[in-house]
């Protein structure tokens, strides 16, 4: 541990450091000069190379999302609005941003916006696009090896003859839940086994809800990355599994982006400005990366350097930070510093970070923060009390992370991503937001401080 702390350039990377070895609350501004490295398969003297690789399987992601559109309009009833099209809205954010500066003491931005990931189709997570994403991919790759008719469209799904031979194959994956939700629930009804294998940080009912759709759960006494690698060695052992890899997974990323595309198109929808003079502030909720990173790539391509990205991760698992403050990416973990004790953040509860997303868009990133499970509860009652909000922990870290970087008087728009809550039971929230009310009736807690080392 101290020759990790030895080795970073500055007293503030080394303070930083501290923090995170403590567990307190920070924040880190990179200084953004280290090369992305290039993705692999592109020419790693060719920036353009690796974008045009990248750009091209966004593309696909979004074409996929589009064809099966009819298929999901009609498994899912709440997308037809839609047309099928599996997107959440951008909401302004009034009294709740308010009661959020009040409680923790802080100015927040005038202008802040929520995108609301908590209540997305299908698995009401900010991981839905890329798991389903990649079952969707996946199904299509099938479909062509079993030779079966494509012709009629996606509906061809609903088919039982078609639904029997898909059976016969199965999707793999380890997930601490939200990531595991999305998968299970796109892949049983498009007639896959699926088996997805949980850590220990996984909640029962997100266990119970993936049994009760036919899908198959491992449960692992182990963190986040041995669930990983369970599954990785059981779908090896499968010639008819696929595994779908959260720590490299283009396809996860390809998703993901795609919701950085389509935030875009809501904020121009709603005549939001976007430029050097008004620039775009977003609060991304970090577990292994993959998510936040495909978000990120998305919303740089189109905005450049005037959309500036903020990963915010749980003390006890500040996997990414710690991988990029390092240098390291996901050749060091939480464990290494000491951390990796049980968070309620659980959607975020990852020891060890995905080395392709910080190599590939940790550049782009532009700051960094770290929040407290007491934080994540009170934003969470305050967020129900105020605006109604039924959300998971983990979907408050972009709440708790605004302000803290003194933006609360930077110009332009912010966006704090949601992720979890519309499908969790209701007394699995209510002993949630019991707790939180808990903690703001406590006197005298004091707003986080906004400096690395304080």
């Amino acid at each position: 541990m101290q020759t990790l702390r030895d080795s970073l350039p500055s007293d503030h990377d080394r303070a930083v450091f501290d923090d995170l070895t403590a567990g307190r609350p920070t924040v880190w501004a990179p200084n953004r000069t280290t090369a992305t490295d290039p993705v692999p398969g592109s020419d790693p003297h060719n920036t353009h190379s690796t974008h045009s690789t990248l750009d091209a399987l966004v593309d696909a992601a979004d074409a996929r999302f589009r064809w099966f559109a009819p298929l999901v309009e009609e498994l899912f009833p709440d997308t037809r609005d839609l047309g099928g099209i599996i997107e959440s809205p951008l909401t302004k954010v009034g009294a709740l941003g308010d009661a959020l500066s009040r409680e923790f003491n802080r100015p927040l931005p005038r202008n802040l916006w929520v995108k609301r990931d908590d209540a997305l189709a299908v698995s009401g997570s900010v991981k839905s696009r890329g798991g389903i994403h990649e079952v969707f991919e996946t199904a299509l790759t099938v479909t062509a090896e079993l030779g079966i008719d494509l012709s009629a469209g996606p509906t061809v799904f609903l088919e039982e003859s078609v639904r029997e031979r898909m059976a016969t194959r199965r999707i793999v994956v380890g997930s601490t839940g939200n990531l595991g939700m999305s998968i299970g629930l796109m892949g049983a009804v498009l007639g896959f086994s699926v088996v997805v294998h949980m850590s220990h940080d996984a909640k029962q009912w997100k266990k119970d809800r993936l049994r009760a759709s036919g899908v198959e759960v491992v449960e692992h006494d182990t963190d986040f990355t041995a669930a990983v690698h369970a599954g990785r060695l059981a779908a090896g052992q499968d010639p008819h599994a696929h595994f779908i890899d959260d720590e490299n997974s283009r396809s996860l990323f390809a998703g993901y982006a795609v919701a950085g595309r389509r935030l875009a198109g809501q904020l121009a929808a709603a005549s939001v400005r976007v430029d050097a003079g008004h620039p775009l502030t977003v609060y991304l909720p970090c577990g292994i990366g993959g998510a936040p990173g495909g978000i990120t790539y998305g919303l740089s391509r189109i905005f450049g350097d005037d959309v500036r990205c903020v990963f915010v991760e749980p003390v006890a698992m500040p996997a990414f930070l710690l991988g990029r403050l390092t240098g390291l990416d996901d050749e060091v973990g939480v464990a290494d510093i000491g951390r990796g004790e049980p968070t309620v953040a659980d959607g975020l509860a990852v020891g060890r970070p995905s080395g392709f997303v910080g190599r590939t868009v940790g550049e782009l990133v532009a700051s960094y923060a770290t929040v407290t499970d007491d934080d994540l509860l009170r934003a969470l009652a305050v967020a129900h009390d105020t605006g109604g909000l039924a959300l998971e922990p983990s979907a408050c870290a972009g709440l708790v992370a605004t302000g803290r970087l003194g933006d609360a008087d930077a110009p332009g728009t912010h966006v704090a991503w949601l992720t979890g809550g519309s499908l969790m039971p209701d007394k699995e929230f209510a002993d949630l937001l019991d707790a939180g009310r808990r903690l703001l009736r406590q006197p005298g807690r004091p707003g986080q401080p906004v400096q690395a080392g304080g």
